[in-house]
């Protein structure tokens, strides 16, 4: 009797402890509002809507439906919800080494996917189809050697005026730029191999 009694009196608690913390798939997401908001399946059928999603500060990103994510339920109340961390394992970026840190995306399944990768031995390596770097007032890259490496093409322009350099069948051809314009033909030149070390 006196059993019964405990666990009666237990059974709200035990209930909300049991609630406290789930796995969760997400089926939406909202980046619209000022904290993201997503909709996710927790156990069995149960879908919530409007979890608000706590990311770190200075870092956002938008998960893929399908996405797994750890949900707290604050006090064990299910209608306050939120989210604090969301993995996908079908895009997860594999063989870093220990202490190796990357930034990616789910377009990172490739050999010339999207990453920055953080390496072992002070390296970093940026790796994207293309690659804008852009600042308002100035770009400064400086080190002691600086390497820049084209297959193909390489141009350059200032305030209009600018060349190109093309690779095409072996040959490589100069077009001089003035504004838009090209002045005089194509100049060829043989080709030469890269000055690499």
């Amino acid at each position: 009797m006196v059993m019964r009694l405990l666990e009666k009196t237990l059974a709200p608690l035990r209930r909300k402890v049991m609630l406290l913390v789930s796995r969760a798939v997400l089926t939406l997401a909202d980046d619209e509002t000022t904290l993201q908001t997503l909709q996710a399946k927790l156990l069995g059928d149960e879908v919530l809507s409007s979890l608000e999603r706590f990311q770190q500060y200075g870092f956002t990103s938008v998960p893929h439906a399908g996405a797994e994510a750890v949900a707290l339920s604050l006090g064990g109340n299910r209608s306050h919800t939120i989210i604090i961390n969301v993995d996908d394992r079908r895009y997860r970026l594999k063989g870093l080494e220990n202490g190796e840190v990357a930034l990616y995306t789910d377009e990172d399944q490739s050999a010339d996917g999207c990453r920055i990768v953080l390496r072992r031995g002070n390296r970093i390596a940026l790796q994207a189809r293309v690659i804008d770097i852009r600042g308002e007032e100035r770009v400064h890259i400086s080190g002691k050697e600086v390497e820049i490496h084209a297959d193909e093409r390489r141009e350059m322009d200032v305030a209009g005026y600018g060349d190109a350099l093309n690779y095409t069948g072996g040959t490589w051809t100069t077009d001089t730029y003035h504004d838009g314009s090209v002045f005089g033909p194509s100049t060829e030149h043989g080709i030469q191999p890269p000055e690499v070390d």
